[in-house]
């Protein structure tokens, strides 16, 4: 099972899961005793009107995210490793080629899963390469943020727990950078990285054997190795 795979989890009667449905939560929760419900609730009628009014704000004065192209440095994505560190792409991957698949929604996790795997068979035993696997997580999913994490942290290997970079907000810019569309938003987000932090490949796709051929390809010409 891959890692994205294990984002819905059900422990100490919360449920939590990824969904990047529409405007409203990435996340859901069943909450089993009346005194958290209350408070989730109590959180979100604070947390909601001041969101909003910093959204509207934002949206005034900001520019909007340039769409990305093979070409340019990847623009600087934050998050958190599993293992409780700050990361920070491109620089996570700085001297090696990296595979970035970001995953918008909840379905994605099918897609995100089944390129990890591809991924680890094809070249996990290559120092050149590496890979991180993005869940972006937007709305209240932020609400549920510890819940998320601990849970994917268990349900994936520690050996594994620094390839996977959870992105709380910041997800608008992003759908907007990588060309997103709801029509195709189950699909994974493929970045491909040279050892610069350069995009190199970009597509968004399910996982299918035409596109895995392009990009191994493509991974191959960069680390000089046959695919």
């Amino acid at each position: 099972m891959g890692i994205m795979g294990r984002f819905n989890v059900q422990r100490s009667g919360f449920k939590v899961g990824m969904a990047g449905i529409p405007a409203t939560s990435a996340v859901f929760l069943r909450i089993t005793t009346m005194p958290r419900l209350i408070t989730l609730l109590i959180c979100t009628a604070l947390l909601s009107p001041l969101a909003a009014h910093s959204a509207f704000a934002q949206a005034q004065t900001a520019q909007p995210a340039p769409t990305l192209k093979v070409g340019d440095v990847l623009p600087q994505l934050e998050g958190d490793f599993l293992t409780g560190r700050d990361a920070l792409l491109p620089d996570a991957a700085k001297g090696k080629v990296a595979l970035v698949m970001l995953g918008f929604t909840y379905g994605s996790r099918v897609s995100v899963e089944a390129w990890s795997e591809w991924f680890k068979k094809s070249f996990g035993g290559r120092g050149a390469v590496t890979f991180f696997e993005v869940p972006m997580i937007g709305g209240f999913g932020r609400l549920g943020r510890w819940f998320i994490d601990s849970g994917m942290r268990k349900g994936t290997p520690k050996t594994l727990h620094e390839n996977v970079i959870t992105v709380y907000g910041g997800t608008g810019d992003w759908k907007t950078r990588v060309g997103f569309s709801n029509r195709f938003e189950d699909d994974t987000y493929l970045v491909l990285l040279d050892r610069d932090g350069t995009i190199r490949w970009l597509q968004h796709s399910p996982f299918d054997d035409a596109t895995a051929r392009a990009l191994g390809e493509a991974i191959g010409s960069l680390t000089g190795s046959s695919f």
